[in-house]
């Protein structure tokens, strides 16, 4: 079971490298990675086990900060019109993006990051992405809203990009051109 303790943290160099292409057919061992992965998100949002093993609640968990140079994610949540996403993903490649941005209102947050990093974090408003799941079947997702910014932040990880890096340095509150808020 993946808990806090195996989550690396913002200063582990891993979290800045690109992170290399899985071979598919996927390995036992990388197949079970990622069930680890996507359950460390179920976990976390049982309030009942993540207290138990003091776990902080997250909607998505990227190989490496699991201290693994792999391209893999695992993602667990309901959007804001309360779609369920549930996958754990290998190789996902955003294959094509909307003009038009979105930031969530509220910021976003990391399980590797242990503070709080104030400002807005401009993302595309729409994004298609094409990845083999679990089960090794070739996929396709179209997303928007919250559940292009999960994606995107997850897939930020696999490139060696922190959510941070996006922010305004000068004016982290200043509102992305051509953006709209997400909120819940």
């Amino acid at each position: 079971m993946i808990t806090m303790d195996d989550i690396v943290r913002e200063e582990n160099p891993i979290l800045y490298q690109v992170a290399k292409e899985v071979t598919l057919p996927a390995s036992q061992e990388d197949i079970d990675t990622l069930q680890d992965m996507l359950m460390y998100l179920k976990n976390s949002q049982d309030e009942e086990i993540a207290t138990k093993y003091g776990l902080r609640p997250g909607v998505g968990l990227a190989a490496p900060q699991i201290g693994l140079s792999k391209r893999m994610i695992a993602v667990h949540f309901d959007d804001f019109d309360e779609k369920s996403y549930s996958y754990g993903l290998f190789n996902p490649k955003i294959i094509s993006h909307s003009v038009e941005k979105a930031y969530l209102s509220t910021g976003e947050g990391c399980l590797s990051v242990d503070r709080e990093v104030p400002g807005y974090v401009p993302r595309y408003a729409r994004i298609t992405v094409k990845a083999t799941d679990i089960d090794e079947n070739e996929i396709k997702l179209r997303l928007r809203g919250f559940a292009a910014i999960v994606f995107q932040h997850e897939i930020d990880h696999l490139n060696g990009v922190m959510f941070f890096d996006h922010i305004d340095k000068d004016d982290p509150f200043k509102i992305p051109e051509d953006a709209k808020p997400v909120d819940r």
